[in-house]
């Protein structure tokens, strides 16, 4: 899929020295730019979620019961 993206000319100057160095296409630093970019967000999101579970003050196995004993 194609995507339009505006960047200014110290952007587009920095992802063409990456892709010198590399010896890749500019498409393919950006490419790869994205899939770091949403790697590390949903790492954060994770790290976001960790810990919750405590904040409750019920053991899990006492929740799972007590959801169970509803049935």
């Amino acid at each position: 899929m194609r995507i339009l993206v505006d960047a200014n000319e110290d952007q587009v100057a920095a992802l063409d020295a990456l892709a010198k160095r590399e010896k890749r296409p500019r498409a393919a630093v950006i490419r790869a730019a994205i899939d770091d970019y949403v790697a590390r967000n949903k790492r954060q999101a994770v790290k976001d979620g960790f810990g919750l579970w405590g904040q409750g003050g019920e053991d899990g196995l006492a929740y799972q019961e007590r959801l169970r004993s509803e049935w």
